[in-house]
This record gives C-alpha cells, sequence and structure tokens, in this order.
C-alpha cells in the first residue's frame, strides 16, 4: 500500500492567517470595550451632573412656591435677577453645566415658571491623535 505523504505547508499557512485574524480581533475587541467604558464613565458623569442640577432647581421652585405668598415677595430673595419685564431669573450652576429659571407673576395672582432651560458648556478637545491638520 502507497501512502500519500501529507503536505504540510498550505495547512501550515493556513492556520498562521488564521491566528493572527483572530489576534487582531481580540486586540479589537478589548480597544472597543476599553474605549466604550471610557464614554459610558463620561456620559454617567454628566448624566448625574444634569440630575443634580434638576434636583437643585426643584428644590428652589418647591422654597419659592412655600415662602412667597405675593408674586411681590419675589423682589424680597437676594440671588433673583430681574429682566425688564420684571420676569424672576435664577441661575444654578453645576461643574459646567447651567439651569436657568425663569418665574413671572400669572393673571391670578401666582408664580408660573415661564423657563427651564439647562445648558452645557462644550470645549473643542484638542486631541487629534497626532493627525496633520493641514496646517
Amino acid at each position: 500500500m502507497n501512502q500519500v505523504p501529507v503536505k504540510l505547508g498550505p495547512l501550515a499557512l493556513i492556520l498562521a492567517v488564521i491566528s493572527i485574524c483572530l489576534t487582531t480581533l481580540a486586540i479589537l475587541t478589548f480597544t472597543t470595550a476599553g474605549a466604550d467604558m471610557r464614554l459610558a464613565e463620561r456620559y454617567a458623569g454628566t448624566v448625574k451632573e444634569r440630575y443634580a442640577l434638576e434636583k437643585e432647581g426643584q428644590e428652589f421652585l418647591a422654597e419659592i412656591r412655600e415662602t412667597v405668598s405675593d408674586p411681590m415677595d419675589l423682589y424680597l430673595i437676594d440671588d433673583l435677577d430681574f429682566t425688564e419685564n420684571g420676569d424672576a431669573v435664577k441661575v444654578l450652576r453645576q461643574g459646567d453645566a447651567t439651569l436657568t429659571i425663569t418665574l413671572r407673576e400669572n393673571d391670578e395672582g401666582g408664580i408660573d415658571v415661564v423657563s427651564w432651560k439647562q445648558e452645557k458648556l462644550w470645549e473643542e478637545d484638542d486631541d487629534t491623535l497626532g493627525v496633520w491638520l493641514g496646517e
């Protein structure tokens, strides 16, 4: 009986290519997972900051509703600013985020919230990862 010799050259080449592909995919998986974790932590910090600011605004509004019986009493509160048309404005800050609350007297002699606006300062990242910007 004649046995056909097994040629290991092509098989070794295929196994080498497969192992290189698997190693590359594993490195990409770990890199992507790390980037996703950093992004999730940044987002969690932003959400935590926004909800803390929202809580502070709700506490301020509850305090106003408890203590102010007449809309003219708003003028007695020290940390309120007033616009030209008589609206009371309160600005709350937490980190880079601000919450601007605008209050106005309504027709029934109560106080309405006219505006409730959250904003966050945005700064462009200077990290270009070594990419030439054409300058």
